[in-house]
């Protein structure tokens, strides 16, 4: 009985994402053309996250591990621990200051609608391909300059096996970071993992933990920076997981 019910909860995320890709896609789309109304378009995506999130029964309380304040004004390359697709949803409630554009898998362009405005307002990468890879960087950079922040799931994906609490680390953010001299402000996602899985079968309605455990500044060493950055996030991952 719970499957079935976890299977028509499923089906309801599907009707909500139609619907709100339906209304609000039009406007983000139509804005998207435009480079300079992408902080415009941003508002749109938002609502559209607002309605994914809310509308699935979750919620989420935010913990300051640390007291740093971003800079309204600067451009951050944003990074987490990456267990469900709510991930992305949740990244963009929470930067209501920074418009966001996703590094993202090309394969989702194959979305219908999605897709079409996917492909307008993400970094999309082909990780079959080592020269599209090489490229994120610099339309990575292109966005930034433009006033828009990045985020980036340093874990690349999410492993098969669910009893890995983090995946190593790629090196994409850090590197973005000490070539363009952006700052990076570290989030950790606690719960989701447990409350909607990538498994269909399982998950519930629920309430989410939200660490920010601080901004990062860039350096001469990426490698240095990963290392950190892994080790703060798994460190809260330990200590506060449910």
């Amino acid at each position: 009985m719970r499957k079935i019910l976890n299977y028509l909860w499923r089906f309801w995320l599907l009707l909500l994402a139609f619907v709100l890709t339906v209304t609000l896609g039009i406007p983000v789309y139509i804005l998207s053309f435009n480079k300079k109304h992408y902080k415009y378009a941003y508002q749109f995506i938002r609502i559209w996250c607002f309605g994914m999130f809310y509308g699935m029964g979750l919620r989420y309380d935010l913990v300051n591990l640390s007291d740093q304040k971003k800079d309204k004004n600067k451009p951050y390359v944003f990074i987490s621990n990456h267990t469900s697709i709510m991930d992305i949803m949740l990244t963009c409630i929470l930067m209501p200051d920074h418009p966001i554009c996703f590094v993202g898998k090309k394969e989702l362009m194959k979305i219908p609608i999605f897709g079409t405005i996917y492909k307008r307002i993400c970094v999309m990468v082909d990780r079959s391909s080592a020269r599209s890879r090489a490229d994120v960087y610099r339309r990575c950079a292109e966005k930034m300059e433009e006033g828009n922040s990045i985020a980036i799931f340093p874990e690349g994906g999410v492993p098969d096996d669910t009893t890995i609490i983090l995946d190593e680390f790629k090196d994409g953010a850090f590197t973005l970071s000490s070539k363009h001299q952006s700052p990076i402000a570290v989030y950790t996602f606690v719960g989701l993992k447990e409350i909607f899985p990538f498994d269909s079968s399982k998950g519930y309605p629920g309430r989410v933990k939200v660490y920010f455990n601080g901004i990062m500044q860039p350096s001469g060493s990426p490698k240095d920076l990963k290392i950190e950055a892994y080790q703060e996030i798994k460190k809260t991952l330990l200590e506060h997981s449910i």
